[in-house]
């Protein structure tokens, strides 16, 4: 049974934005188990830093006794979700989500126990797509106001450049879906982001109107940082939970590098650590900092990645680093490309290979990181965007790029 005190403890790590029926809700969590779901939209093929935060919320609320669904919006994904968006967003067949949904299980099995139904993964392609249209209307349609919807903030901020009648059904789906986990596994209570507050709300007051019953909605701060930027964007793009797009290194060194200002409830927020050695790490500051930090990017690379991965990202992190002299070296774990032998004898022009390494996105940006002063060659800075790496320039057959002060790439010759 779950111990006294989940919703004061999730609000102590963060992640309570906004709740309904708060004192209702506090005593249910403590009293009984709870079924609670939150939706994913499966329009690309990986979760992101993004979807971080409800996820440790459903992790908490398992390790309490509660147990999670994880719904992919397979059938809302056939619409669009208007939510936080200027345009909507694309649509995908059905193949393509079903792929994704199985990419999502996998990387959600991190932090869920999916064994003996003690976490549940659904699709709402289930229940959406056998919909009969005049009997939707009918049931639920008829429980909304339309002037009541067009206040909600999803709806809103597309209206000035027009919100289709297709995206317009989209407050309706999620609120049904609600309704259909609350008909299927007693699912009272949905969790999401503070973008989702009103398509969750939709789903309450539904739940309230055609089955005389009391649903929660529970939601979490938006991943920004402490200066408001959206969360897990870089210069390459979001911050992917999948390795083959984002490698464990480079995620450890996206956590490596936040703000100082971000590191406390970063630490409260996306690690297991007990509160007690959060606040112990959130004490310092200056150079020590960096110290959490390193906890921080472990903690986190761990939980999405594994503890070998993790471990092996630190200490390329830590070997990189501390490269005395550009004493290129094997560094496992670290990014690598690979070059032929007869293409490094050749000559690869230093702009090619920023952009083959993943350092620049175009020839252009790479141009203008060089005569800014920000590439090193082996810890050389290369002021001549027109260098090109030749064969002589690899030690022990490797070469070790550097942009800016903390983004390193290995080159090896094979």
């Amino acid at each position: 049974m779950p111990t006294p005190g989940v919703l004061p403890f999730l609000r102590e790590r963060g992640l309570v934005a906004q709740v309904t029926h708060e004192e209702a809700l506090r005593e249910l969590l403590d009293r009984e188990p709870v079924t609670v779901y939150c939706g994913f939209d499966p329009t690309a093929d990986s979760l992101h830093v993004g979807h971080l935060r409800p996820i440790m919320l459903l992790m908490h609320l398992q390790r309490f006794g509660h147990r999670p669904v994880a719904l992919v919006g397979g059938g809302t994904a056939m619409v669009g979700d208007p939510t936080g968006k200027t345009e909507a967003r694309p649509i995908l067949s059905r193949s393509v989500i079903e792929a994704h949904a199985q990419r999502f299980k996998a990387q959600l099995a991190r932090f869920l126990d999916f064994s003996e139904g003690r976490a549940l993964m659904v699709d709402n392609t289930e229940w959406l797509l056998p919909l009969n249209y005049l009997a939707f209307l009918r049931e639920v349609g008829s429980q909304f106001s339309v002037n009541q919807m067009l206040t909600a903030e999803a709806f809103r901020t597309r209206m000035e450049r027009g919100l289709s009648f297709l995206e317009f059904n989209y407050m309706l789906l999620q609120a049904y879906d609600y309704l259909t986990l609350y008909r299927r596994y007693g699912c009272r209570l949905q969790v999401g982001g503070d973008d989702q507050w009103s398509n969750i709300l939709a789903g309450v007051d539904l739940i309230r109107r055609l089955e005389r019953g009391q649903a929660y909605a529970l939601t979490c701060p938006l991943a920004v940082t402490a200066s408001g930027r959206k969360m897990g964007k870089t210069e390459a793009g979001a911050v992917w939970l999948d390795p083959a797009k984002t490698s464990p290194y480079d995620f450890f060194q996206f956590w490596r590098s936040v703000d100082d200002a971000d590191v406390p409830a970063f630490l409260a927020v996306y690690t297991l650590l007990p509160l007690d050695e959060v606040r112990r790490l959130a004490e310092r500051t200056g150079a020590a900092i960096n110290e959490a930090k390193k906890v921080l990017a472990y903690e986190v690379t761990r939980l999405v990645h594994g503890e070998a991965a993790a471990r092996q990202a630190r200490e390329a992190a830590e070997a990189l680093f501390e490269s005395d002299g550009g004493q290129a070296r094997a560094v496992e774990g670290a990014p690598t490309t690979e070059l032929r032998r007869a293409e490094a004898e050749a000559g690869v022009a230093l702009l090619d290979l920023l952009v083959e390494t993943g350092l620049a996105p175009s020839k252009s940006e790479g141009r203008r990181l060089v005569l800014q002063g920000g590439v090193y060659l082996n810890e050389v800075r290369v002021g001549e965007p027109t260098y090109t790496v030749t064969l002589g320039d690899f030690r022990d057959g490797r070469l070790l790029l550097r942009k800016g002060k903390k983004v390193y790439r290995q080159v090896v010759v094979r």
